[in-house]
């Protein structure tokens, strides 16, 4: 069997139907739900991929490929991103991996599945890669698609005390005036995670640029008021 029908098989033995409608109109998603939660859902790909291990990169970025593109419900397509993240396959991070991430990003568009990807994978890829991976960032965060430019600045929402200042803001700095609430929300977001290492400064910032108030009230959710 092959390791995407293994994870159809794993996903379908512990689907709830009846739960799906509701998952799929919270998502707001077009494509239908299989009705598996979080947990089970990551405890059953866990033993499926531990006992579908994948000889090569090729095989590896393959396989995730086919089980985004061939997905017909949405816990299929949580599923390709968890493998593109799996333990065995770490050393195959590199810069191989950034079509296969944009096309997830593209195609996802959408937030519960870009948001993993630029957070865990493209993230971690930027911290491994910057020379490489910062200027994509900033091309991305010019680009016309609404989720690479989300992606862009969301990419160093888990760096911390590592985050380049710099680049965030000029990631952020083509969405200001973009009126798309998801849009607003990654400013928003991106800045309350900087504002946990520099809280000062992300007052400075939103008091010198003219962000939304969405943006605004994100960014400053857990901060006194200025």
């Amino acid at each position: 069997m092959s390791l995407a029908k293994a994870v159809r098989a794993a996903l379908e033995e512990i689907a709830d139907p009846d739960r799906a409608p509701q998952m799929q109109a919270y998502m707001k998603s077009a494509m239908p739900f299989l009705g598996v939660h979080a947990a089970p859902r990551r405890a059953a790909l866990k033993r499926v991929f531990a006992d579908n291990r994948l000889p090569g990169a090729p095989e590896w970025r393959r396989a995730v490929l086919t089980l985004w593109r061939e997905a017909e419900y949405r816990e299929e397509r949580y599923a390709a991103i968890e493998l593109s993240g799996f333990r065995f396959y770490r050393e195959w991070q590199t810069l191989y991996t950034v079509p296969m991430y944009e096309e997830l990003v593209v195609s996802g568009a959408w937030w519960d599945l870009v948001d993993d990807v630029a957070v865990n994978r493209v993230g971690p890829l930027l911290a491994a890669f910057p020379d490489s991976m910062r200027p994509l960032m900033l091309e991305w965060a010019h680009d016309d698609d609404l989720w690479k430019r989300r992606t862009s600045i969301l990419c160093q929402n888990s760096f911390k005390d590592r985050t380049d200042t710099a680049l965030l803001y000029a990631c952020i700095a083509p969405s200001l005036s973009d009126t798309d609430f998801f849009a607003r929300k990654a400013i928003g977001w991106a800045l309350r995670e900087y504002a946990k290492i520099s809280p000062r400064e992300v007052i400075r910032y939103v008091e010198a640029t003219g962000i939304s108030g969405l943006s605004r009230r994100e960014a400053l959710k857990h901060l006194p008021l200025p």
